[in-house]
């Protein structure tokens, strides 16, 4: 797939199905070669994890102090607890993705973004001008999808670029 692209987005979450796009996307698309004379740098992957905020993390908030404390009192143990079990996950999540990079040999960077995924993913992709956004789908069925959305649906509609949605092979092979 081309042969002259500079920033190629990989969006990656802890889902097997955006390993399997990384894997894709490193096997099919050709970066822009670095080149003496070229005055563009040569291409790279960016991996792009989208860490869900704090209080999303969580599923909840820890609220009120029962029998008339304060209503809005921060719980510095429980937020570090958070923030730390948040990077244990991005750690783990961005060091596999390496992980599968470096068996390929490929130009690689990485960048974590805090919030909500299809509004990060767009918003980086139109900082970085990437060429193209490689990135999985979950394959939700239409009750999940009403409620949860799309994030690869969202992105395809909204993204400043190309945009190559690789299906899970599981979900590819139930179709």
């Amino acid at each position: 797939m081309a042969g002259n692209l500079g920033c190629v987005v990989v969006s990656v979450d802890g889902n097997e199905g955006s390993m399997d796009a990384l894997r894709w996307a490193l096997d099919n698309v050709k970066l822009r070669p670095s080149s003496p004379d070229s005055t563009q740098p040569p291409g790279h992957f960016l991996i792009l994890y989208v860490q869900p905020p704090p209080s999303i993390a969580a599923g909840l908030n820890p609220g009120a102090i029962p029998f008339g404390g304060p209503t809005h009192l921060e719980v510095p143990a429980f937020t570090a607890a958070i923030e730390a079990h948040q990077k244990r996950i991005t750690d783990a999540i961005l060091n596999h993705a390496l992980q599968i990079c470096a068996e390929k040999k490929a130009n690689v960077k990485t960048q974590v973004v805090i919030g909500d995924p299809k509004e990060k993913i767009c918003e980086v992709i139109e900082n970085v001008h990437a060429d193209l956004l490689v990135m999985g789908s979950r394959a939700f069925g239409p009750i999940k999808r009403m409620f949860l959305g799309s994030v690869s649906t969202y992105c395809a509609n909204h993204a400043q670029c190309a945009v190559m949605i690789v299906k899970n092979k599981e979900a590819s092979s139930k179709s």
